[in-house]
């Protein structure tokens, strides 16, 4: 176990660019390969050996985040929340400052994955004895990110935020180590034009303050989870990468072709399911099609149905309906056909989309 160090993994926020699903579901646990975003997080917190770990929450979501994680036992950990309104990273981080006290801290935004695990970054950290270590990772569209700047030495020497002329293709992965120092540079930060304590503002702060920041590349993939098609990106990485075969429930007159997961009491009748896919518990598939890179909640029920690169949430109906793709569907929603007339008939909640 290592020693003097804690984590801080961020689950807050507003999700409004996953609205309507955010209205009553923390972003950090919309599901992918049937598994909240979150969990993969706590995953990656816990191969560290670390134990003591603060949640930041928020007022309208807090709750939801709790009943998952609970005490954090299921992975190892020592789980305390941390209510904060979203007033930015470094906000988070000076609201958690009596847990962190003067330890180290590994902080994860809890909407991101990544494909390497952050075992590597911690040593690091530890063993170059740095202030601050942050994953940078080279993009297409650097404009939509935090960007680093690095010298000859892997030090980072310049920090910007969302620039609209980005100084490199090098963005800010959410995931970062600091020393106690940070606490000092955020006390001497104020709040950017979008009112918030910015984390790349404390960042560069250290920097000014002559303390050691260094990065590391990331080699693997890396997913922000912030709008709809990354949820699908994630789900069909995460499908790919980890899902094995693995049939608990029943199947009755069907091909299950790949790696496939059917889970406990889900039930499979005349249909045809091409991996890699995740069926939930409970789940009825029937007189259907449910191809690649989907994941389906569970509860839910897709009858006489093709389904491909979807992703449902737990007591989702579909029901004869042709061919749905590239899809995110919440928690108890309905699509069906009418096969009355050509008419489209919705009962959909705000900022939904429909693309007939």
């Amino acid at each position: 176990m290592l020693s003097e160090l804690k984590a801080l993994v961020l689950s807050g926020g507003k999700g409004t660019r996953l609205r309507p699903l955010t209205f009553t579901l923390a972003k950090q646990l919309i599901p992918v390969a049937n598994r909240p975003i979150l969990g993969y997080v706590l995953d990656q917190v816990s191969e560290t050996g670390i134990v003591d770990v603060g949640v930041v929450i928020t007022p309208e979501t807090g709750n939801y985040v709790k009943e998952y994680v609970k005490d954090g036992s299921a992975w190892g950990l020592k789980v305390n929340y941390i209510l904060q309104e979203p007033l930015g990273l470094a906000h988070a981080v000076k609201t958690a400052q009596n847990f962190l006290k003067n330890d180290d801290v590994v902080m994860c935004l809890g909407d991101n994955l990544q494909g390497l695990g952050i075992v590597n970054l911690v040593k690091k950290f530890e063993h170059e004895g740095l202030d601050a270590l942050i994953l940078l990772k080279e993009v297409d569209d650097p404009a939509r990110f935090g960007v680093a700047v690095l010298n000859g030495k892997g030090c980072v020497t310049r920090l910007v935020e969302k620039p609209k002329e980005p100084p490199s293709n090098l963005a800010i992965v959410g995931t970062y180590v600091f020393s106690s120092r940070v606490h000092q540079a955020i006390e001497r930060i104020k709040p950017s034009w979008r009112g918030e304590l910015e984390i790349t503002d404390a960042l560069q702060e250290m920097i000014n303050m002559g303390f050691k920041v260094k990065a590391e590349l990331l080699k693997s993939w890396w997913l922000d989870t912030g709008k709809k098609d990354d949820i699908l990106s994630a789900n069909a990485k995460i499908l790919d990468e980890y899902i094995k075969r693995d049939i608990k429930g029943e199947v009755t007159n069907s091909i299950v072709e790949g790696r496939v997961s059917v889970d406990v009491g889900a039930k499979i009748v005349n249909s045809t399911i091409r991996g890699p896919c995740a069926i939930g518990k409970c789940t009825l598939i029937q007189d259907s099609f449910i191809g690649p890179f989907t994941s389906i909640g569970d509860s839910s029920q897709i009858l006489n149905s093709n389904v491909e690169y979807c992703v449902t949430l737990e007591g989702a109906v579909i029901k004869d309906v042709d061919r749905l793709e590239e899809s995110l569907i919440g928690k108890n929603a309905k699509v069906t056909k009418n096969h009355k007339n050509r008419t489209i008939r919705l009962h959909i909640g705000d900022y939904s989309e429909v693309e007939a």
